[in-house]
């Protein structure tokens, strides 16, 4: 038995008081309320959830998350395995339920609803409605991950509906995911049974869905951050919130993780009971998963902080077990047999990245910073002996998408706005939701270098100039690596910074990139298969006709 003394938060009941809590055999042995409040005193209070991330964004196996959030004071996820999934399938699934399991951590995993997400581009696999029907009663899946076809959930196509039932009728949460939908449309989505949205970019989107029964998730990741957009949400539907990162990279884990949001919370003069069980009550009891909150008989999941205004992290238990002592981790490490699938072996050439001009407009993606949606833009490209090319005057860059699944596929071009890159190029396998190569650069000799340094490595992240190569090789399904997860994040922190050098504004200039390929966000994106329009859902033309 252990007893640990502070002030004790209770979120259930909604009052924090000096007391004693006792752990045994991992779960909560009971409370005893000495006092009050005494000021100067350690506060002990329930771990923190992360309700919805894609622990594949971390570029970390899941045992490789674990280290970087505990201290951070995260003991639990509800995770989508939706991008690994997109490479390997099931089998994708089972990877990440596999290592999860010998973590020492506390992973929900849910069974992705839409792989691929669109049939608009090539992924490695997918997750049928066949494989749903017998997969999602599964004790370890929770719920059915986000479903981003919304179309296909308004207009009733069949596969989707299917998903869908099954997850009723196993009694599993749906996840939403709908950004900018609005009215009758919004309704017959939220209807089937679908709970939850993380892509409301406005307090009014967000308000309209939990007025019809949805909770939302306050997102703050890499790429999409949301937070600062919705967080009164939280003293006004405090029953209907939860707190979540969606996509975080390696060097933002070094910084924080949902933490960071109690505290800008806080900050904002937020009830502390409602910012608090936003991170713990509310994801635990509507994704009905197994993670204390230090009521007698609860798993022992608690955290230790120094006060509620700076929140800094002394200790992490997790199921009665010390798993951050203030200085160090103390999970287990775990042996990893890394998966992958990258088919592509031949080599792209400058001649691929050409595109011949015909005297018309092109329409151009363009970026928005710490946003997932983009604008579309119609722009007279610049011309050189007859090809377009990149005009780095006006900030617009060739954008290449590779497929990896097929080695005979042609590269796909466009154009780019807001990278801001003045030399060299960039590139990732990580390219939601496929995972194709995705690269932007400067000049095609830096673009058909960085592409190529790929295909070689079979998939990571790479920033290329004149032939000087910085990468990180990520070895799992090209998406995480298996090294140790501080060494990642060191690796990931310089491929950043030279991102920057090479000219990008923008906060996260990877994360964004793997973003342009996202065909289910609107507007404008890129995929394996051409431009798309996401606001049409439909393929466009790169040129814009003249009427």
């Amino acid at each position: 038995m252990e007893i640990l003394e502070g002030n004790i938060v209770d979120v259930v009941q909604k009052e924090i008081y000096y007391g004693q809590l006792k752990t045994d055999k991992g779960k909560i042995s009971g409370t005893i309320k000495l006092s009050s409040i005494i000021e100067g005193c350690c506060y002990i209070l329930p771990g923190l959830v992360d309700a919805h991330v894609h622990i594949e964004s971390s570029m970390l196996a899941p045992s490789g998350f674990a280290k970087m959030v505990v201290p951070h004071g995260t003991v639990a996820t509800v995770s989508d395995p939706h991008e690994i999934a997109n490479v390997l399938g099931v089998d994708g699934v089972d990877f990440m339920i596999n290592n999860a399991s010998l973590s020492g951590f506390k992973f929900f995993f849910g069974l992705p609803s839409c792989v691929p997400a669109t049939e608009f581009e090539s992924s490695g696999a997918k997750i049928t409605a066949n494989n749903v029907e017998s997969l999602i009663n599964r004790s370890d899946i929770y719920y059915l991950a986000e479903m981003m076809d919304f179309p296909g959930v308004i207009y009733k196509d069949s596969e989707v509906l299917r998903k869908i039932v099954a997850a009723n009728n196993a009694g599993k949460p749906i996840d939403g995911h709908a950004p900018g939908l609005t009215g009758d449309l919004l309704s017959g989505y939220i209807n089937t049974g679908i709970t939850t949205d993380h892509e409301c970019f406005s307090i009014e989107e967000a308000i309209e869905k939990i007025e019809k029964g949805m909770l939302i998730q306050i997102r703050d990741g890499s790429a999409a951050k949301n937070f600062e957009a919705l967080c009164n949400l939280i003293d006004l539907y405090p029953d209907k919130i939860m707190l979540c990162s969606d996509d975080l990279h390696p060097d933002n884990l070094l910084k924080g993780h949902i933490n960071l949001l109690i505290k800008r919370a806080i900050g904002k003069g937020l009830n502390i009971f409602n910012i608090l069980r936003a991170a713990t009550y509310n994801p635990i009891k509507h994704y009905k998963i197994d993670v204390g909150l230090l009521q007698q008989g609860d798993s022992a999941d608690l955290i230790v902080v120094d006060n509620l205004n700076n929140f800094k992290i002394e200790k992490t238990y997790i199921s009665g077990r010390l798993v951050y002592d203030g200085t160090k981790i103390l999970l287990p490490n775990v042996n990893i047999s890394p998966a992958n699938k990258f088919n592509r072996v031949t080599f792209v050439t400058f001649n691929d990245l050409q595109i011949v001009d015909k005297g018309l407009p092109v329409k151009v993606i363009e970026v928005l910073d710490g946003e997932l949606i983009t604008r579309t833009i119609v722009v007279l490209p610049k011309v050189e002996s007859g090809y377009i090319i990149s005009d780095l005057d006006s900030d617009i860059l060739k954008i290449v998408v590779v497929n990896r699944y097929d080695n005979t596929s042609i590269p796909v071009v466009g154009f780019i706005r807001n990278f801001g890159l003045k030399y060299g190029a960039i590139a990732s396998s990580i390219a939601h939701d496929s995972h194709n190569i995705i690269a932007v650069g400067a000049t095609d000799d830096d673009l058909v270098n960085a592409i190529n340094k790929l295909i070689e490595n079979k998939g990571g992240i790479v920033a290329v100039s004149k032939n000087k190569v910085l990468e990180l090789k990520l070895n799992i399904a090209g998406l995480m690596s298996d090294e140790d997860g501080y060494i990642v994040a060191k690796k990931y922190e310089e491929l950043d910074f030279k991102a920057k050098e090479f000219g990008s504004k923008l906060r996260a200039p990877f994360m964004t990139l793997s973003f342009m390929a996202l065909l289910v966000i609107p507007e404008l994106k890129i995929g394996d298969k051409g431009l798309f329009d996401g606001a049409k859902f439909q393929f466009t033309s790169l040129w814009e006709e003249q009427s």
